[in-house]
């Protein structure tokens, strides 16, 4: 291949936004012709290529849009810390199987026992799935519901804060002691989620 043809294929992969296809069609092309590999084989690889790519980029892009406010994962989890939470229950929640069924998942127990970590961990596992995520804790979801309401535009933000994410984390609510107004606010968060995405 002439370094005239590497420059336009180059282009034209940046202009169609194939960023791994531009890094991966030659090793990819070379293999071809070494082997018996079709025109086919090689355009399936290199497209494969860029899938794997753009599914990562996705991945990452989710965990650090997330909220979290660490990244934790189960491998950090201290399970002889946590006695009240059995190895077996926490296996089946990472499976994530009530994020696909849109139920609710409450961690309940005393301040220092693993709560958040679990939480951040279910939702980075979440993340790696492809899910959107988001973590807040219950003050911060309430001020923004407050300020929100305030400025008339609280159907909105309760679509772009609470809606589009298909696993909603929201921590401390134990922490916040509600008014009634708060409450009313917190309400409408758990009734729009019901059926339509799983929370923690």
């Amino acid at each position: 291949m002439s370094g005239t043809q590497h420059a336009r294929i180059v282009e034209l992969c940046a202009e169609l936004r194939l960023t791994a296809v531009a890094d991966l069609y030659g090793a990819a092309a070379q293999a071809a012709a070494a082997g018996d590999a079709s025109f086919s084989d090689f355009l399936e690889q290199t497209l494969r290529g860029e899938r794997e790519v753009r599914r990562s980029r996705a991945r990452e892009m989710f965990a650090r849009t997330a909220g979290f406010p660490a990244v934790k994962t189960l491998d950090g989890y201290d399970f002889g810390f946590a006695t009240g939470a059995p190895r077996q229950q926490i296996q089946e929640l990472a499976s994530l199987a009530f994020v696909e069924r849109a139920e609710n998942v409450v961690l309940l127990g005393p301040s220092g026992v693993g709560k958040t970590h679990l939480a951040i961990a279910l939702g980075y596992l979440a993340t790696q799935r492809g899910w959107k995520v988001r973590f807040t804790t219950a003050a911060d979801l309430v001020l923004l519901l407050e300020t929100a309401q305030r400025q008339g535009r609280l159907k909105e933000v309760l679509h772009r804060a609470v809606n589009v994410y298909r696993l909603l984390i929201i921590d401390e609510i134990g922490y916040l002691p509600m008014g009634r107004e708060q409450a009313n606010l917190f309400f409408q968060v758990v009734t729009r989620r019901y059926e339509l995405g799983a929370m923690v």
